[in-house]
């Protein structure tokens, strides 16, 4: 099996395991863990992984002026990002949840023209009106009758936050994951991440009610700490050494697939008409601006 087949076989199973993650932490979310708390385990769970495979690479010493912008790339790519997809996820339903991820491209190009300059055409001018017009349907009108008693609308909100919060999260590590070795620049991350979301989850971790969690619903935690948050990144990191940034990125299109079928199955979410008009209007606008602009011919 040739190394092209193998790294799209790694992305497939990140994007798969990715793709059940919000039904299957929503199961433990909030009525065994609340959000925060169950953060606080992911991160620290993450963060002790990361540094252990560290031990493994030769050491790499950060440059002083780094540290900031890792701290930055921290708050955005780890503490903001999933405080708020936790948060948001327990309030809203899995399939979408996974529908506002999908706008993360088009949050990187808003924050890529606003930090780096970086020119917007017109086509994908009208992506990002395009997209942000489906997840405002999405946040406003995107309830389902399986969840009246949760605040729907806060919670696509919260989502939506995760995928902007991410999306400025790539533009701040883009270099800093070019300069690094990645498990250097991932345990860093981590660990100031960790620190970050403690004051946040303190009081809910203390809350926990360890002896009531029914065992499988440990088999959930564990799943999210070790394959969503450990397995996922060692997978696409695989794939992105051994692919071109534009084939794994599609594999984000396949996620909201993967969330609906599996939540559909488990029936943990329904599926109505506005979230399905939402999700198409989503996904043309991010087309829109994924899609490549060819140069005019002479």
């Amino acid at each position: 099996m040739n190394k092209r087949v193998l790294a799209l076989i790694a992305v497939s199973i990140a994007t798969l395991i990715y793709g059940v993650t919000f039904t299957i932490a929503k199961e433990v979310m909030p009525l065994y863990i609340k959000p925060y708390a169950f953060i606080f385990l992911r991160v620290s769970g993450g963060t002790m992984v990361f540094w252990f495979a560290g031990l493994f690479i030769k050491p790499q010493k950060i440059d002083k002026e780094d540290y900031k912008k890792i701290l930055l790339a921290s708050f955005f790519g780890i503490t903001l990002n999933m405080l708020a997809f936790f948060k948001g996820l327990s309030l809203t339903t899995p399939i979408s949840a996974s529908v506002m991820m999908v706008t993360s491209p088009i949050m990187v190009l808003i924050f890529s023209s606003i930090l780096i300059r970086k020119r917007i055409g017109k086509q994908r001018i009208l992506g990002v009106f395009i997209g942000l017009v489906g997840a405002i349907l999405l946040i406003t009108y995107g309830n389902s009758s399986q969840n009246h008693g949760n605040n729907n609308n806060l919670g696509n909100f919260l989502v939506f936050l995760n995928a902007a919060s991410y999306g400025l999260y790539l533009v701040l590590a883009k270099n800093l994951i070019a300069k690094y070795n990645p498990i250097v620049f991932v345990k860093w991350l981590y660990l100031i991440g960790l620190i970050f979301v403690i004051p946040f989850s303190y009081h809910e971790i203390t809350e926990v009610v360890w002896q009531d969690i029914p065992r499988n619903m440990y088999w959930n935690i564990g799943f999210v700490i070790i394959f969503t948050t450990c397995v996922t990144y060692l997978f696409n990191l695989y794939g992105l050494s051994k692919l071109k940034p534009t084939t794994v990125s599609v594999f984000i299109y396949l996620q909201p697939v993967i969330a609906t079928i599996y939540a559909l199955i488990v029936g943990s979410d329904s599926l109505n008409l506005i979230k399905i008009s939402a999700t198409i209007i989503i996904f043309l606008g991010v087309y829109l601006v994924t899609k490549q602009v060819g140069k005019p011919t002479k």
